[in-house]
């Protein structure tokens, strides 16, 4: 298993990033948040979770170990595939997903585009004796923290990858920026992974 990897940024997409390791591009699939972390031509490294397929080698990125352990974990309840689980991780961080589980809260899981009510029952009674108690938390792995340049685009392309319209994806940021939850116009930069869960928030509530 490949349990982390540590290079070159050569290139970050909406989905994942590529990180050159020894003179290899390494692509490594990434939630927002984590692609929010990864700047081109700086160093960084993303613990790593491998998942092998018949026809495919994929592997997935995370800022912190107990990320990629959340992963891996998630994967073990039925019909949670990696694309799901890396779902789970775009729209909660670990902890908020080890406390929905813990207290049966069905209508944060359900804002995961994928999940409906009765998956989200079967994830709550499959995963409260696996995930653990919140606070039960890695350290995230050394390396170079930056944020991406085009914060509101890397929301968008989140957002649009967990399956909502690019429209929507828009007036959500946008009215999210007008009532002042999120934004970067005075300079400050934004935290990719907040916006996203906020933008998801204002789209589950319409």
């Amino acid at each position: 298993m490949i349990a982390h990897v540590r290079g070159t940024v050569a290139g970050v997409a909406p989905d994942g990033a590529v990180i050159e390791v020894g003179g290899v591009g390494m692509r490594v699939q990434c939630t927002p948040g984590t692609l929010a972390t990864l700047k081109p031509g700086e160093s960084a490294q993303v613990a790593t979770s491998l998942v092998v397929r018949e026809d495919s080698l994929t592997l997935y990125g995370f800022v912190t170990e107990d990320e990629r352990n959340v992963f891996e974990l998630l994967q073990t309840a039925s019909g949670v595939g990696p694309r799901l689980a890396l779902a789970m991780l775009a729209v909660h961080a670990p902890d908020a997903l080890r406390r929905a589980v813990a207290t049966e809260d069905l209508g944060a899981l359900t804002m995961v585009p994928g999940i409906g009510r009765k998956g989200a029952q079967r994830i709550v009674l499959e995963m409260k004796d696996r995930l653990g108690p919140p606070g039960d938390v890695g350290d995230p792995l050394p390396r170079a923290v930056h944020r991406a340049p085009s914060w509101r685009d890397q929301v968008q392309s989140g957002l649009v990858n967990l399956g909502w319209p690019a429209r929507d994806a828009d007036q959500a940021i946008t009215a999210l920026e007008e009532e002042g939850v999120i934004g970067g116009s005075d300079g400050e930069a934004v935290d990719v992974a907040t916006a996203l869960r906020a933008a998801l928030r204002k789209l589950s509530k319409q």
